[in-house]
């Protein structure tokens, strides 16, 4: 098996994903027999699975990596208690200044935060590795956001074995 990864910032354009991915694959195809889809729907609302249907591929299960990592029915239950919820992974933790900062032009244009944010009441992050040691930066994002930080731990489980099951469907061993 081998990983040929996509730009993570596809994730602030999801309309650009089912694209991508196909013509990643497209370039891929004499190399391989089979093609797994290492994404959830990411924002793609049914594109990728169009995709995947269309060219007979496999992908991620979930509506999005979130619940990869807690499970649907735990983001279900977060969404339903705060639906203000902005969600980070340890991913988006390192990432904060580059992947939302930068990218919405708030480190320019500071006065756009209530305007993009403003309708959150938490940020809840869905720690993967507690033995990271960045908490300190998770909650510098949120106070960025000038947001309470809600942690909950998740671990790799759940995306290891969405893993396992998506090689098991695409043909893999």
């Amino acid at each position: 098996m081998d990983v040929h990864p996509l730009p993570p910032l596809l994730h602030n354009r999801p309309d650009r994903i089912a694209a991508e991915v196909e013509q990643l694959a497209d370039g891929l195809a004499d190399r391989y027999r089979a093609v797994a889809v290492g994404y959830a729907d990411c924002g793609t609302y049914g594109a990728l699975d169009g995709l995947c249907r269309r060219r007979g591929w496999h992908r991620l299960a979930g509506l999005h990596c979130y619940d990869l990592y807690a499970g649907e029915n735990a983001m279900t239950r977060l969404f339903e208690e705060e639906p203000g919820t902005y969600v980070l992974t340890d991913f988006l933790v390192r990432s904060f200044d580059r992947t939302v900062i930068a990218e919405l032009g708030l480190d320019r244009h500071p006065e756009l935060r209530d305007d993009y944010f403003g309708q959150y009441h938490r940020v809840v992050w869905l720690r993967q590795d507690p033995g990271a040691e960045i908490e300190d930066e998770a909650r510098a994002a949120a106070d960025r956001l000038g947001l309470p930080l809600v942690v909950v731990d998740t671990g790799h489980q759940r995306l290891e074995h969405a893993l396992e099951q998506l090689l098991r469907d695409a043909g893999g061993s």
